[in-house]
């Protein structure tokens, strides 16, 4: 299960949190999207909470042709 809130750590970027929540860093966009006030930072210091919205998996990787 995905955790619904991501606590920073000292140096951490977006790509890598999306990584580290979601194994993925394309997530990254949906991630910013929902903090949006936090947009502006690049690099984080530690302990800022993030919230971590369910995604979707991408239907391209997940599912076979014939289900897409």
């Amino acid at each position: 299960p995905m955790p619904d809130t991501y606590t920073s750590i000292q140096g951490d970027t977006w790509d890598m949190i999306a990584y580290k929540v979601y194994g993925r860093e394309v997530a990254m966009t949906q991630l910013i999207e929902a903090n949006d006030a936090l947009a502006h930072i690049a690099i984080f210091p530690s302990g800022v909470k993030l919230v971590c919205p369910p995604i979707a998996p991408e239907a391209s990787r997940v599912l076979p042709p014939w289900r897409r």
